[in-house]
């Protein structure tokens, strides 16, 4: 009898997306905190900020913009996993060793090129789930009160004009090209060395390892373009932000707060990014095994 040949099959474009899903489900308190510090001028730390809001607004408070948050993975991050898997894919063919692993500068420019591609596509949701999560940061009048993603974008649309979906668009692809690099490229890079250098096995400890690493260099690199996105995507028509370029509004606000702005709410950013960054490579390393066998 003739043995039946073993057919991988390919990688579902939407495993990305589903585990990085997943993964905000579960750091979405984390996700939330880091947008309210982002936007607020005043200095808080993480611990206040999760206390004051809590015993204020109730514990399920802290899962406030859910739908805004699952929404954005769903077009951002299925996006960005979809595309890198793609372009890494033709670079390997195009090279002069396809059946290598994928070299470290392939990897960062498909990385890169994806994430560029992904900010673009992601942007909308990306205002709604800004202004969701800060909207509890903000005094009860100034708030926009939307029920759930769905609503928010209708009422962005109708309220401020279909350009208020790319607000922040410049850093928001800033910030996704560094992430894709510094996650993705990160994550492929420092895996393949604790393999082969420290002869680890490709099981979960291995997984858990290389998404902290990539974490870490994630949260540190995207901080600065991280701020300035949520600050102008939470701004209305009115505001200063809504206003100025992105050079004016970065000189005016190091002045009256000082250049560390840019790098505020770093700690809630990778108390949410490092473990969100463990959860969605360890879920798409397990959906990888259970749907491409």
């Amino acid at each position: 009898m003739t043995p039946v040949k073993h057919i991988k099959r390919k990688e579902p474009f939407w495993l990305g997306g589903a585990a990085a899903s997943m993964a905000a489900c579960c750091t979405h308190p984390l996700d939330q905190t880091k947008y309210r510090m982002q936007v607020l001028s005043t200095r808080i730390s993480l611990i206040e900020a999760v206390r004051a809001f809590a015993i204020r607004d109730g514990i399920f408070s802290l899962w406030t913009g859910i739908s805004a948050s699952i929404l954005r993975q769903s077009t951002y991050s299925t996006t960005r996993f979809a595309l890198y898997g793609y372009f890494s894919a033709k670079l390997a063919a195009m090279s002069s060793s396809p059946h290598r692993p994928v070299s470290a500068p392939l990897t960062i420019a498909s990385a890169g090129l994806a994430g560029g591609i992904a900010g673009v596509v992601g942007n909308p949701a990306e205002v709604i789930l800004v202004r969701m999560c800060a909207d509890g940061a903000k005094p009860p009048a100034e708030r926009f009160g939307y029920k759930h993603a769905f609503d928010a974008l209708l009422r962005v649309g109708r309220e401020d004009g279909v350009a208020a979906y790319f607000r922040g668009l410049g850093p928001n692809i800033v910030r996704s090209v560094l992430m894709n690099v510094s996650q993705i490229a990160t994550y492929a890079e420092a895996k393949k060395q604790l393999i082969r250098g420290l002869d680890m096995k490709d099981n979960i400890g291995t997984h858990v390892a290389a998404s902290f690493v990539a974490g870490t260099v994630a949260t540190t690199v995207c901080a600065p373009a991280d701020v300035l996105k949520s600050r102008f995507q939470n701004a209305t028509n009115s505001s200063s932000a809504g206003r100025v370029s992105i050079v004016r509004y970065v000189v005016d606000t190091a002045a009256k707060e000082g250049p560390g702005f840019l790098m505020k709410g770093w700690t809630p950013a990778w108390l949410r990014l490092a473990p969100n960054t463990v959860l969605t490579f360890v879920f798409m390393e397990k959906l990888k095994s259970f749907f491409i066998q």
